[in-house]
């Protein structure tokens, strides 16, 4: 195997691979292998048809594709490593050269990783935030405690009200016919949260246990499911149970049940403000980060290749996935409960894979520049906090981490430096 590297506008580039014929000729014979236990010819018992034989009945070319992959898979990674050039984005690979007995050519459009001018990164002038905390701020969030300590009681002797749960059945249909996903039992909805379709809550407002509503609604011109966009909609909904939220009593006995210290409210209430004074002052340290590598940004060239933006937006796509994930909901029920496609949903992410990559190669740029570097005792303190993590023991983290991953553990702490030397940097006015 050989290649070359063509570099392109842009931060672009290609590389050609040539694999040998023979090799080529093997992985023909590997697809083949993979296949033919699947592969009835009149004949020959299954999975016993030679391979010239098919090769003459369907043409060379029949394995190609297969063999093809294999050959890419076998030697892409060697070719990156080799190469020498920062890859930030899946390669996007065509085949140049595929016929028999000549050797397999392809070719990989790749986009590597931009360099940075750095502008001015000292001295960086930011506003200063408020930390105060005011009683006001305390009385917020002794009543946000409150609502987390609520308990949910059965309603019997009134209609629904907004900010209740309805316990309902309902099954929609347009012009008479029920449309899929329409229809559900005991369905717990919260009146006012805007979790179903505009005023279908609304119209639940006022309704006893074991009242049957005709509730009418128009689906948005832009819902994810064309068959339903636009149309107007009829729900029969049966009231089955009304539930709401009863607040605890804000005396010494609440202090004491919420917090493992405080035993009157007035001590509890001094708790909060410190917590909220440490939120204060951490929300702070975040939005002068922030404010500070923006301003480093703007004063920066680089040139971001537009792979690099779909890459890092794959995976902000798929690190949302798991998020969500861990709420007992799939990334499928999320886009139709929002309406969206993944096409639409991952437009919304272009403004944050831009910014995600420009502020990554701004910090790594002023690590350069101020050769802020990762010793090997930082290294061991993240590989320490990367076993508790995972509840492995530590020589055994150590041993599946290669090279590759330290090298960008010890990016990442470089990066954390270069935060660390902006921010002392900057002045607050």
């Amino acid at each position: 195997m050989n290649f070359t590297v063509e570099t392109m506008e842009k931060n672009m580039a290609k590389l050609t691979v040539t694999v040998p014929a023979a090799d080529f000729e093997k992985a023909t014979t590997t697809a083949y292998n993979k296949q033919k236990s699947k592969i009835a010819v009149p004949g020959f018992r299954k999975g016993k048809v030679p391979q010239k034989y098919l090769e003459k009945m369907y043409g060379a070319e029949i394995f190609y594709e297969d063999a093809a992959n294999i050959c890419i898979q076998d030697t892409y990674p060697s070719v990156v490593d080799e190469c020498e050039l920062e890859i930030v984005s899946r390669p996007e690979i065509d085949a140049e050269q595929m016929e028999k007995g000549k050797d397999f050519i392809y070719t990989a459009l790749v986009a590597t990783k931009p360099e940075v001018t750095l502008g001015e990164y000292k001295g960086i002038e930011v506003e200063k935030a408020d930390t105060l905390v005011s009683d006001n701020d305390v009385d917020a969030e002794l009543e946000r405690v409150r609502m987390q300590n609520r308990r949910t009681v059965e309603v019997t002797d009134r209609a629904s009200e907004m900010g209740d749960t309805v316990v309902i059945d309902f099954e929609g249909s347009i012009d008479g016919v029920p449309f899929e996903g329409g229809k559900g039992e005991n369905h717990p909805l919260e009146l006012g949260s805007h979790t179903f379709i505009e005023g279908f809550e609304d119209q639940l407002v006022g309704k006893n246990i074991g009242d049957e509503v005709d509730v009418n609604v128009t689906f948005p011109e832009d819902y994810q499911a064309e068959d339903l966009a636009g149309k107007p909609a009829l729900f029969k909904v049966k009231v089955n149970a009304i539930k709401t939220n009863e607040l605890p009593e804000l005396d010494d006995e609440f202090a004491s049940d919420v917090s493992e210290e405080a035993e009157t409210m007035e001590e509890y209430r001094e708790e909060l403000r410190k917590k909220l004074v440490a939120d204060k002052e951490a929300a702070a340290r975040t939005a002068k980060e922030e404010a500070v590598v923006k301003a480093i940004i703007e004063n920066a060239t680089m040139d971001i290749p537009e792979p690099m933006i779909e890459s890092t937006k794959e995976q902000m796509f798929n690190e949302f996935a798991q998020r969500i994930s861990y709420q007992g909901l799939s990334i499928e029920q999320y886009l139709q409960f929002t309406g969206m496609d993944r096409e639409k949903f991952m437009e919304t992410l272009n403004p944050q894979a831009l910014e995600r990559i420009q502020s990554r190669l701004v910090l790594e740029a002023v690590a350069k520049a101020e050769n802020l570097t990762a010793t090997d005792e930082e290294l061991d303190e993240e590989l320490t906090k990367m076993a508790e993590m995972y509840q492995m023991e530590k020589d055994k983290l150590i041993e599946i981490v290669g090279e590759d991953e330290k090298k960008a553990i010890r990016l990442d702490i470089e990066v954390k430096k270069a935060v660390d030397f902006v921010v002392e940097a900057a002045t607050e006015k």
